[in-house]
């Protein structure tokens, strides 16, 4: 077989190869866009992956300053950040996770906001929050103006990147970090500028999450709360029966089980 690919087959491709990368014109990086991009950005971004540990940081807030870890303490979080204050879509997320206080607090959830503006602005735009809403909003919002946090949690569209503001600041999205109480990031979501979010799948992901850390188990597709749940791969059906008694088996990987 060695003997069918030559090397002297192979100078003859090499040549070619050399002689087209003299041909090929030589494209210059538009330097200026790019020297002032890295005004805004940091210049390592953190691998933000599922049970990595959230970037701490500390901030300013509607309630005082914060250490975020200090803030999470032995609780889980939730970390989710808006475009701008007074803006339409925002107004009416914030007024919605405001109202679902008690449940978030009945999981052992701390929400924080953040928004990519400053503390007076926070403060005048909560009035507004509460008047439409018609609630109390309890949980702090981050400032961020200078999105540097938005930064270091990778909250940033590349449509903002390539079309960067008239300030050199890219906009934040709409991002979700769920964080448990070993730091670890447990789940992520990201949505446009353009698309709120729904409270009721947040809380949803947070009973899913800490049902499986509790119960050993894993749900389905849109699951709630007093749902079937699903037994793990990992679980031998005989040891599972024995952990949770009846155990429905629809194929020898998907079984099912009440907790």
């Amino acid at each position: 077989m060695a003997s069918l690919f030559s090397r002297t087959a192979f100078r003859g491709t090499s040549a070619y190869l050399r002689q087209a990368a003299r041909s090929q014109p030589i494209v210059k990086a538009p330097t200026q866009s790019i020297a002032r991009r890295f005004l805004a950005t940091p210049a390592e971004q953190p691998h933000l992956r599922l049970g990595s540990v959230a970037p701490n940081f500390k901030a300013k807030t509607t309630q005082g300053d914060i250490d975020f870890h200090e803030f999470i303490g032995d609780k889980w979080a939730i970390l989710f950040s808006h475009p701008a204050d007074f803006t339409p879509v925002c107004t009416t997320e914030l007024g919605a996770f405001a109202k679902m206080k008690d449940e978030f607090e009945k999981r052992g959830v701390k929400m924080i906001g953040l928004s990519a503006n400053d503390l007076g602005s926070h403060d005048r735009w909560i009035q507004d929050i509460n008047e439409i809403s018609q609630t109390q909003l309890q949980f702090p919002i981050i400032a961020d103006a200078d999105r540097k946090i938005a930064f270091l949690y990778d909250m940033i569209d590349q449509q903002d990147l390539d079309n960067i503001d008239e300030k050199g600041i890219a906009f934040t999205i709409r991002s979700v970090f769920v964080i448990d109480p070993n730091k670890k990031i447990r789940l992520t979501m990201m949505y446009p500028a353009s698309t709120g979010r729904n409270t009721s799948e947040v809380l949803r992901v947070i009973d899913s999450l800490q049902t499986g850390d509790k119960k050993g188990v894993t749900t389905p597709i849109n699951w709630q709360v007093g749902d079937d749940v699903i037994v793990p791969p990992s679980v031998s059906t005989p040891d599972a029966k024995k952990k949770f008694g009846e155990v429905r088996e629809v194929k020898p990987y998907l079984r099912y089980t009440r907790i």
